[in-house]
């Protein structure tokens, strides 16, 4: 900012602080050119009070000793041979008229057309000319007043004259115009076509076919699937890698630069601000240009703010520095302008067969919209979006070798309304990506394998649940059945087949160290995610199907207590004694009844623990960190240094791989050492069986289950403490029986397939237990039937105890059906437990991952996961 005098008044005295203004007198009523001085005008005065001389005339105030006359004299410029000479453009001195101007005046008299200071030959090119400026996204044209100047005078002189200025001032107004083609060819871009065209028998310009001489190169040409073979048939000559000696990961990107009166202002280094209009650190805007390095930034720009450090465009021809020290190459960059149009179809919005690649591009035009003058306040302004420079992997490549990079530029139009409220959003990023058909391929693969085999697995659960119920019909509980087993080994295979693509891509990316692969794109990762939630629905019906399925579980305690003494009576009829049994207590039922209540939820990992630690290795170790979309494998970063946003895929391997491991390691401890050193409920359960003298009947199906064999060796439990004490020491000296079913036998758990029969008489006795009336009879009815065929005192119900072939229990199948007579299998390894949470630890584990991980992918929150995940498992 500074001051100035009003009209008609000389300045005095000026400083940085304040001038001394002071009125020209009558007799010099003009002020001087400088503003310093009054003097007398030979004709008329300006608008801003100085003086005037009429055309062909310059303004002479001064004598050749630089003193001022009284009086300025107006002096005629000589346009006549030999002079041939004009006012300049500030009118203060003669100069040599323009080349086109002379032949012997530098008057450009018709048929002759005089444009831009430039005088045409007539029939060079038509008058005609199209100056609107289409935002299509407004669905309106504006007559620009730059256009309107220019376009005529910079398409003639380019044409006529081949000026290489004229001609890249052509080809800014073309690139203002969206580099759109139409049926007009009196616009900037058919114009510039026109021209383009007429100059296809002269050379092209470093050997480049579109590149024409004095010509910018605009295009690529029109061919069909021209992009695909510039984008993806050469690569580039250089390779880049993430460590070693050969560690080349800088983006070396330099751009030409042009005004938009097509003067060439300089070669400048891209990085920085020059192609991002957010303002952030130095240090952050450079990581968009280190290879690997998913570059994203965002941010909302006032107008107001646009429209002052913008009154002009600036215009970028970008390429790639290939080095090579003297002999230094370059490889432009094709541009895709995602507003560009052929006859009204936004071309480049379809497939790559259809694009039209181009070249040059701005960041921000305040200039074009302008419709009244080129001083007034733009009706609209057009802002680049979106600038995204993308690089292709080539297939199998083990060199780092890329193809040539796209840029794609996304323009905004922006119709003005309130400078100072009205904001524009802007985005600028650099992604990588690689020809993902054959991951794609292999994953599928996969699933359609093992899905196949869990199909047979299905199968085979099926049928062994049919024996299991004793039932050869197949019907809709059969289906659901099988629907039911085929959900959880179908999210078996959809977990196991993610948790293994997102290992493979945490480690080879991050281990790699000549460039081989690339992270799939978040639109790549869309399918991955898919599958994570088919894990995840099917894996929750498979928890619901076993949660049911626990509490559905027909349990029954039977009591090997007898009466041990009886209590004497007067008979009242009669006056005799006479001894009834003393009852047997019920709270050692009740209390191993509660026993069992309490393991139901026991597991085998803890699950505060496994939050913790998963949270302790993520957010305060850092793990968090190898997730980023980089290469780089390190678990601290720089508050000041650019972090990329997070990979879904690197995100869900991380947390599912590092959520596995720690329950595994819980699982091992707690197997090998805290069941061995410190406690093992579910043997504890068994001994306690044993101590109360109830054994427990499990029939999870119809015809199976499982038996725990709790009869007392010492024949009663219900006794003091004194009476307990020796037995267990008898029993620790063996000076009694062993616990076994059978005689001279430890083992006390069994999986039992009992006969039709038996069930039949089981249903029946236990109908009754439902009324409560009978149900205390039914109880004891119960007791002694289950106690009998234990005794095997029911010859045509009675079973064989025998072991369980390896292939049965693999398959988890019996191969005989019980017929005659039922059928106790020894189990040693208490396989009753997969009645319990504790028999379905690998559910589980599976389960809370991909909650765990489910919750994360949606909120990008690990912490969230945690307690949601800790909720879900209270509850």
């Amino acid at each position: 900012l500074s001051c100035i005098c009003k009209t008609g008044y000389q300045t005095l005295i000026t400083d940085k602080a304040s001038i001394t203004c002071q009125q020209c007198p009558t007799d010099k009523p003009a002020v001087t050119t400088g503003g310093f001085g009054c003097i007398r005008c030979p004709g008329s005065l300006s608008d801003e009070g100085k003086c005037q001389c009429p055309p062909g005339n310059v303004l002479v105030e001064r004598d050749v000793n630089g003193n001022l006359l009284d009086e300025a004299r107006c002096e005629t410029c000589n346009g006549n041979a030999p002079a041939l000479s004009v006012p300049n453009s500030s009118g203060d001195k003669c100069e040599r008229c323009q080349a086109s101007f002379i032949n012997t005046s530098c008057v450009c008299n018709p048929p002759n057309v005089l444009a831009g200071g430039l005088c045409f030959p007539p029939g060079s090119l038509s008058t005609n000319v199209n100056p609107s400026v289409n935002y299509a996204q407004l669905k309106f044209s504006v007559q620009s007043a730059w256009f309107v100047k220019n376009l005529y005078s910079a398409s003639a002189a380019c044409l006529v004259f081949s000026n290489l200025t004229a001609c890249q001032a052509l080809g800014n107004m073309c690139v203002m115009n969206m580099h759109s083609f139409s049926s007009l060819t009196t616009d900037a871009c058919g114009l510039f076509n026109t021209i383009f065209r007429s100059r296809a028998a002269l050379s092209s310009t470093q050997d480049i076919s579109y590149w024409r001489v004095n010509l910018p190169w605009l295009y690529y040409g029109d061919e069909p699937g021209l992009a695909s073979r510039v984008l993806q048939t050469d690569p580039v000559p250089i390779g880049f890698s993430f460590r070693g000696r050969n560690k080349n990961t800088d983006i070396k990107l330099i751009a030409a630069v042009y005004n938009v009166r097509g003067e060439f202002l300089r070669w400048e280094q891209v990085g920085g601000g020059n192609l991002q209009l957010c303002p952030e650190t130095t240090t952050k805007q450079a990581a968009a240009f280190s290879f690997g390095t998913a570059y994203q930034q965002s941010c909302d720009l006032s107008v107001a703010e646009l429209l002052g450090s913008h009154p002009e465009p600036l215009f970028y021809d970008v390429f790639m520095d290939l080095g090579g020290g003297e002999s230094r190459k370059l490889l432009p960059l094709p541009t895709l302008v995602y507003n560009q149009q052929y006859n009204g179809q936004f071309i480049n919005q379809e497939s790559m067969t259809n694009w039209y690649l181009s070249r040059r591009m701005f960041l921000v035009d305040t200039l074009s919209g302008r419709e009244k003058s080129m001083s007034s306040l733009p009706k609209v302004i057009r802002v680049a979006s979106s600038v995204k420079i993308r690089f292709q992997l080539v297939p199998r490549t083990q060199e780092g070798q890329v193809f040539p990079p796209l840029m794609t530029v996304t323009y905004s139009d922006v119709p003005i309304t309130d400078i100072n409220t009205q904001t524009v959003s802007t985005t600028f990023a650099v992604e990588y990506e690689m020809d993902q058909n054959e991951a794609r391929m292999k994953t599928d693969t996969a699933l359609g394998v093992m899905g196949g085999v869990a199909v047979l697995y299905s199968l085979l659960k099926t049928v062994s649940w049919k024996r299991r119920i004793a039932s050869p019909l197949i019907d809709v509980e059969t289906m659901l059945k099988f629907l039911l087993f085929y959900a959880g080994d179908l999210a078996n295979v959809f977990f196991a087949v993610t948790v293994g693509t997102g290992l493979y891509w945490l480690i080879f990316y991050k281990a790699q160290q000549f460039v081989s692969v690339l992270l799939p794109l978040p639109a790549q990762e869309e399918p991955f995610v898919t599958y994570i939630g088919c894990a995840f629905a099917l894996k929750a019906v498979q928890f619901l199907h076993k949660l049911i399925l626990q509490v559905s579980v027909d349990v029954f305690f039977i009591d090997w207590e007898r009466p041990r003494s009886k209590a004497s009576r007067t008979v009242q009829a009669t006056g005799e004694l006479k001894r009834d049994p003393s009852p047997v207590s019920i709270w050692r039922t009740y209390f191993v009844a509660n026993e069992w209540n309490e393991i139901q939820t026991i597991r085998k990992i803890s699950p505060t623990f496994q939050i913790m630690a998963v949270l302790f290795f993520l957010e305060v170790l850092g793990f968090s960190n190898l997730a980023l979309r980089d290469p780089w494998p390190t678990l601290e970063r720089s508050s000041q240094a650019y972090t990329p946003s997070y990979s879904l895929m690197l995100r869900y391997g991380l947390a599912a791989s590092l959520w596995l491991c720690i329950g595994l390691l819980q699982v091992i401890f707690f197997t090998v050492f805290h069941e061995h050193f410190v406690e093992d409920k579910i043997r504890q359960f068994v001994d306690l069986c044993s101590i109360s003298n109830i054994s427990v009947l499990l029939l999870s199906h119809r015809c199976f289950g499982y038996y725990i064999h709790g009869r007392s060796v010492h024949g009663h439990a219900d006794t003091n403490m004194e009476e307990m004490n020796n037995n267990l020491k008898r029993e620790g000296e063996s000076l009694c029986g062993q616990r076994g079913l059978l005689p001279n036998t430890e083992l006390q758990t069994f999986q039992v397939s009992i006969t039709n029969r038996l069930r039949s008489q089981y249903d029946r006795i236990r109908e009754p237990l439902s009324r409560f009336k009978q149900n205390t009879k039914a109880y004891h009815t119960m007791n002694h039937f289950l106690g009998s065929i234990i005794d095997h005192a029911h010859p045509d119900m009675d079973y064989i105890v025998k072991d369980k072939l390896m292939f049965e229990r693999v398959i988890g199948m019996e191969f005989l059906e019980p017929s005659e007579k039922s059928i106790f299998y020894n189990d040693e390894a208490h396989s009753f437990s997969d009645m319990l949470f504790y028999g379905n630890e690998a559910t589980l584990l599976i389960f809370d991952t991909l909650f765990f991980c489910v919750v994360d992918l949606g909120s990008q929150s690990f912490v969230l996961a945690a307690v949601l995940t800790y909720v879900q498992q209270m509850v």
